[in-house]
């Protein structure tokens, strides 16, 4: 009888903090006025100031509809300028949501001006003008990149944003398709 109060009192603490930890986690960070220039891989907050923040079903409803362009910034790792003479060097393969252009490295806190105008030429690439028509930035979950990205997209005047942190790992999650990408 002492063993299976015990057994039940465990569960109950387990679920108990299993609860606790989800309500945690969907409180996130909290959203700072400024872009995130370090530490890119940490928990990421819930809102973005003028964006839309999206759950993996409405990213599948927004992808089936393909009304709205998706983004992801995901950073790219360039080969170094010193390698010895023969070293192979070999980009890491990126998969991503199907019909994604890949704006690499474009969600870093600071930019300089070389990659800023890459992501302005980017984003004009699939959107044209049409700061109202329907963007969607992504990276990976846990990943600032996406949120910062995003942000800057609110800040150049684009209307419609839309901004997705849990990124191909909930993509994945969910059991979509991805398929192989290069950078823009």
């Amino acid at each position: 009888m002492g063993k299976a109060i015990w057994n039940c009192f465990a569960a109950a603490i387990i679920l108990i903090n299993a609860a606790v930890g989800r309500a945690g986690a969907e409180q996130g960070a909290p959203e700072p006025e400024e872009y995130r220039t370090e530490d890119y891989r940490a928990p990421v907050p819930v809102t973005l100031k003028g964006a839309t923040v999206v759950t993996t079903d409405e990213v599948i409803a927004l992808w089936k509809d393909k009304s709205t362009i998706f983004v992801d910034v995901l950073p790219r790792d360039p080969k170094p300028a010193n390698l010895p003479a023969g070293t192979v060097w070999r980009d890491k393969v990126r998969e991503d949501i199907p019909g994604s252009i890949w704006l690499a490295n474009v969600g870093y806190g600071i930019l300089n001006k070389e990659t800023e105008i890459y992501f302005r030429k980017g984003l004009e690439s699939r959107l044209g003008q049409d700061k109202k028509r329907r963007v969607l930035f992504y990276c990976m979950e846990n990943c600032w990149m996406s949120w910062n990205a995003a942000k800057r997209a609110v800040e150049w005047g684009y209307q419609s944003v839309f901004w997705y942190p849990l990124g191909t790992d909930g993509w994945i999650a969910a059991g979509q398709v991805t398929q192989k990408n290069e950078p823009h």
